[in-house]
């Protein structure tokens, strides 16, 4: 798995679905090995979580998408 996309139903859920995609990703990016977790914000209700070389190994980064 190098990439997740999370939907948000209710506000209530937001930050354990998204630990629990991060987590999801954390683990594929230890077999990875050299890529870090890009998540970007495209609305309110929708993540993409993504294994990215662009971002350091064990790093999270944040991103707002257009």
């Amino acid at each position: 798995m190098e990439s997740l996309e999370v939907l948000i139903d209710t506000p209530e859920e937001l930050y354990e679905v998204l630990n629990e995609a991060e987590a999801l990703l954390r683990q594929a990016a230890m077999t990875h090995g050299s890529a870090g977790i890009r998540v970007t914000r495209h609305d309110p209700a929708r993540y993409t979580f993504e294994l990215s070389d662009t971002v350091p190994f064990g790093e999270t980064w944040e991103h707002t998408g257009q």
